[in-house]
Protein backbone atom coordinates (compact mmCIF):
# COMPACT_ATOMS: atom_id res chain seq x y z
CA UNK A 1 0.00 0.00 0.00
CA UNK A 2 1.00 3.63 -0.42
CA UNK A 3 0.97 5.67 2.79
CA UNK A 4 1.49 9.35 3.56
CA UNK A 5 2.42 10.74 6.98
CA UNK A 6 1.61 14.16 8.42
CA UNK A 7 3.11 14.97 11.83
CA UNK A 8 4.64 18.14 13.25
CA UNK A 9 7.64 16.17 14.48
CA UNK A 10 10.04 15.32 11.61
CA UNK A 11 11.55 12.54 13.73
CA UNK A 12 8.15 10.83 13.95
CA UNK A 13 7.75 11.08 10.18
CA UNK A 14 11.23 9.67 9.64
CA UNK A 15 10.80 6.86 12.18
CA UNK A 16 7.43 5.77 10.81
CA UNK A 17 8.76 5.90 7.26
CA UNK A 18 11.68 3.70 8.25
CA UNK A 19 9.46 1.18 10.04
CA UNK A 20 6.91 0.93 7.21
CA UNK A 21 9.58 0.67 4.51
CA UNK A 22 11.89 -1.72 6.37
CA UNK A 23 9.05 -4.13 7.22
CA UNK A 24 7.71 -4.01 3.68
CA UNK A 25 4.34 -2.93 5.05
CA UNK A 26 4.01 0.13 2.84
CA UNK A 27 5.70 2.62 0.56
CA UNK A 28 5.72 6.16 1.97
CA UNK A 29 4.49 8.52 -0.73
CA UNK A 30 5.25 11.77 1.12
CA UNK A 31 5.50 13.34 4.57
CA UNK A 32 4.30 16.72 5.86
CA UNK A 33 4.66 18.64 9.10
CA UNK A 34 1.40 20.61 9.23
CA UNK A 35 -2.18 20.33 8.05
CA UNK A 36 -1.89 22.77 5.15
CA UNK A 37 1.15 20.96 3.76
CA UNK A 38 -0.71 17.66 4.05
CA UNK A 39 -3.65 19.12 2.14
CA UNK A 40 -1.33 20.54 -0.54
CA UNK A 41 0.53 17.23 -0.93
CA UNK A 42 -2.75 15.31 -1.14
CA UNK A 43 -4.00 17.63 -3.89
CA UNK A 44 -0.79 17.40 -5.91
CA UNK A 45 -0.73 15.08 -8.96
CA UNK A 46 0.00 11.55 -7.82
CA UNK A 47 -0.18 12.61 -4.20
CA UNK A 48 -3.19 10.61 -3.03
CA UNK A 49 -2.10 7.71 -0.78
CA UNK A 50 -4.07 4.60 0.05
CA UNK A 51 -4.01 5.70 3.71
CA UNK A 52 -3.04 9.04 5.24
CA UNK A 53 -1.57 8.85 8.75
CA UNK A 54 -2.43 12.17 10.34
CA UNK A 55 -1.56 13.82 13.65
CA UNK A 56 -4.16 15.98 15.41
CA UNK A 57 -2.25 18.91 16.85
CA UNK A 58 -0.04 20.62 14.27
CA UNK A 59 0.86 24.27 13.67
CA UNK A 60 -1.42 26.37 11.48
CA UNK A 61 -4.10 24.06 10.12
CA UNK A 62 -4.48 21.14 12.53
CA UNK A 63 -5.08 17.54 11.57
CA UNK A 64 -8.83 17.61 12.12
CA UNK A 65 -9.27 20.63 9.84
CA UNK A 66 -7.00 19.09 7.23
CA UNK A 67 -8.88 15.78 7.35
CA UNK A 68 -12.22 17.54 7.04
CA UNK A 69 -11.08 19.32 3.87
CA UNK A 70 -9.47 16.21 2.41
CA UNK A 71 -12.55 14.04 2.99
CA UNK A 72 -14.83 16.78 1.62
CA UNK A 73 -12.67 16.82 -1.51
CA UNK A 74 -12.42 13.03 -1.79
CA UNK A 75 -15.03 11.01 0.07
CA UNK A 76 -13.04 7.81 -0.57
CA UNK A 77 -9.95 9.14 1.26
CA UNK A 78 -8.79 6.88 4.08
CA UNK A 79 -7.58 9.00 7.00
CA UNK A 80 -6.14 7.25 10.06
CA UNK A 81 -5.32 9.53 12.99
CA UNK A 82 -2.11 8.69 14.81
CA UNK A 83 -1.64 10.99 17.79
CA UNK A 84 -0.68 11.26 21.45
CA UNK A 85 -4.03 12.84 22.29
CA UNK A 86 -6.85 10.47 23.28
CA UNK A 87 -9.19 13.35 24.16
CA UNK A 88 -12.81 12.22 23.80
CA UNK A 89 -13.76 15.35 21.83
CA UNK A 90 -10.97 14.71 19.32
CA UNK A 91 -12.00 11.08 18.93
CA UNK A 92 -15.67 11.95 18.47
CA UNK A 93 -14.93 14.68 15.93
CA UNK A 94 -12.51 12.50 13.99
CA UNK A 95 -15.11 9.75 13.61
CA UNK A 96 -17.88 12.24 12.83
CA UNK A 97 -15.97 13.78 9.92
CA UNK A 98 -15.33 10.36 8.38
CA UNK A 99 -11.90 9.25 9.55
CA UNK A 100 -11.21 5.51 9.31
CA UNK A 101 -9.55 5.25 12.71
CA UNK A 102 -7.88 6.79 15.71
CA UNK A 103 -4.73 5.19 17.14
CA UNK A 104 -2.44 6.39 19.93
CA UNK A 105 1.24 6.89 19.06
CA UNK A 106 2.56 5.11 22.14
CA UNK A 107 1.33 1.82 20.71
CA UNK A 108 3.64 1.83 17.67
CA UNK A 109 3.22 -1.93 17.17
CA UNK A 110 -0.44 -1.33 16.32
CA UNK A 111 0.28 0.97 13.38
CA UNK A 112 0.83 -1.69 10.70
CA UNK A 113 -2.20 -3.82 11.74
CA UNK A 114 -4.27 -0.61 11.86
CA UNK A 115 -3.21 0.32 8.33
CA UNK A 116 -4.03 -3.18 7.10
CA UNK A 117 -7.44 -3.07 8.79
CA UNK A 118 -8.25 0.30 7.23
CA UNK A 119 -7.24 -1.04 3.81
CA UNK A 120 -9.64 -3.94 4.42
CA UNK A 121 -12.48 -1.48 4.95
CA UNK A 122 -12.58 -1.53 8.74
CA UNK A 123 -12.73 1.33 11.22
CA UNK A 124 -9.95 1.14 13.80
CA UNK A 125 -9.92 2.52 17.34
CA UNK A 126 -7.05 2.21 19.80
CA UNK A 127 -7.87 1.00 23.31
CA UNK A 128 -7.47 4.48 24.83
CA UNK A 129 -9.79 5.99 22.23
CA UNK A 130 -12.43 3.35 22.93
CA UNK A 131 -12.03 3.93 26.67
CA UNK A 132 -12.63 7.65 26.26
CA UNK A 133 -15.69 7.09 24.11
CA UNK A 134 -16.90 4.78 26.89
CA UNK A 135 -16.51 7.66 29.36
CA UNK A 136 -18.75 9.78 27.16
CA UNK A 137 -21.32 7.01 27.14
CA UNK A 138 -21.17 6.52 30.89
CA UNK A 139 -21.48 10.25 31.58
CA UNK A 140 -24.46 10.50 29.27
CA UNK A 141 -26.15 7.51 30.84
CA UNK A 142 -26.25 9.25 34.22
CA UNK A 143 -28.50 11.85 32.62
CA UNK A 144 -30.86 9.38 30.96
CA UNK A 145 -34.14 7.89 32.03
CA UNK A 146 -33.54 4.20 32.91
CA UNK A 147 -36.72 3.32 31.04
CA UNK A 148 -35.53 4.83 27.75
CA UNK A 149 -36.25 2.52 24.79
CA UNK A 150 -33.39 0.48 23.31
CA UNK A 151 -32.04 2.04 20.07
CA UNK A 152 -33.64 0.48 17.00
CA UNK A 153 -30.47 -1.22 15.70
CA UNK A 154 -30.15 -3.15 18.99
CA UNK A 155 -33.82 -3.96 19.66
CA UNK A 156 -33.52 -7.54 18.41
CA UNK A 157 -30.71 -8.36 20.85
CA UNK A 158 -31.29 -10.40 23.98
CA UNK A 159 -30.45 -8.98 27.40
CA UNK A 160 -27.28 -11.08 27.46
CA UNK A 161 -26.26 -9.83 24.02
CA UNK A 162 -26.78 -6.21 25.08
CA UNK A 163 -24.68 -6.90 28.16
CA UNK A 164 -21.88 -8.19 25.94
CA UNK A 165 -22.16 -5.20 23.57
CA UNK A 166 -21.80 -2.87 26.57
CA UNK A 167 -18.59 -4.63 27.61
CA UNK A 168 -17.23 -4.54 24.05
CA UNK A 169 -17.90 -0.79 24.01
CA UNK A 170 -16.07 -0.50 27.34
CA UNK A 171 -12.98 -1.84 25.58
CA UNK A 172 -12.93 -5.39 27.00
CA UNK A 173 -11.59 -8.22 24.85
CA UNK A 174 -13.24 -11.64 24.63
CA UNK A 175 -11.14 -13.09 27.45
CA UNK A 176 -12.05 -10.25 29.82
CA UNK A 177 -15.74 -10.46 28.87
CA UNK A 178 -15.69 -14.21 29.49
CA UNK A 179 -14.21 -13.69 32.96
CA UNK A 180 -16.68 -10.93 33.79
CA UNK A 181 -19.74 -12.95 32.74
CA UNK A 182 -18.45 -16.40 33.74
CA UNK A 183 -18.65 -17.67 30.18
CA UNK A 184 -16.18 -19.46 27.93
CA UNK A 185 -14.34 -17.44 25.30
CA UNK A 186 -15.98 -19.59 22.64
CA UNK A 187 -19.42 -18.65 23.93
CA UNK A 188 -18.48 -14.96 23.89
CA UNK A 189 -17.22 -15.29 20.30
CA UNK A 190 -20.48 -16.97 19.29
CA UNK A 191 -22.51 -14.23 20.95
CA UNK A 192 -20.52 -11.50 19.19
CA UNK A 193 -20.95 -13.25 15.82
CA UNK A 194 -24.69 -13.39 16.41
CA UNK A 195 -24.76 -9.73 17.49
CA UNK A 196 -22.89 -8.61 14.35
CA UNK A 197 -25.30 -10.59 12.18
CA UNK A 198 -28.36 -9.10 13.90
CA UNK A 199 -27.06 -5.53 13.76
CA UNK A 200 -25.59 -5.81 10.24
CA UNK A 201 -22.21 -4.55 11.43
CA UNK A 202 -18.85 -5.78 10.12
CA UNK A 203 -16.71 -5.97 13.26
CA UNK A 204 -16.50 -5.25 16.99
CA UNK A 205 -15.04 -1.78 16.41
CA UNK A 206 -18.08 -0.73 14.40
CA UNK A 207 -20.24 -2.37 17.06
CA UNK A 208 -18.61 -0.33 19.83
CA UNK A 209 -18.87 2.92 17.87
CA UNK A 210 -22.55 2.36 17.01
CA UNK A 211 -23.41 1.41 20.60
CA UNK A 212 -21.65 4.44 22.04
CA UNK A 213 -23.13 6.77 19.42
CA UNK A 214 -26.64 5.49 20.04
CA UNK A 215 -26.30 6.29 23.74
CA UNK A 216 -25.11 9.85 23.29
CA UNK A 217 -27.54 12.49 24.49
Amino acid sequence: MKVAIADDDPIVCSSLSTILTATGAADVLWTANDGQSALDCFQAPGGRPDVLLLDVQMPGMNGLESAERIIAMDSTARVLFLTTFADKDYVSRALALGAKGYVIKQDVASVVPALQAVMAGQTVLGAEAVANLSIVKQDDQTQKNPAEPVPRRFQTLTDREREIVTLVADGLDNQAIARRLYLSEGTVRNHISAILAKTNLANRTQLAVEWLSSHES
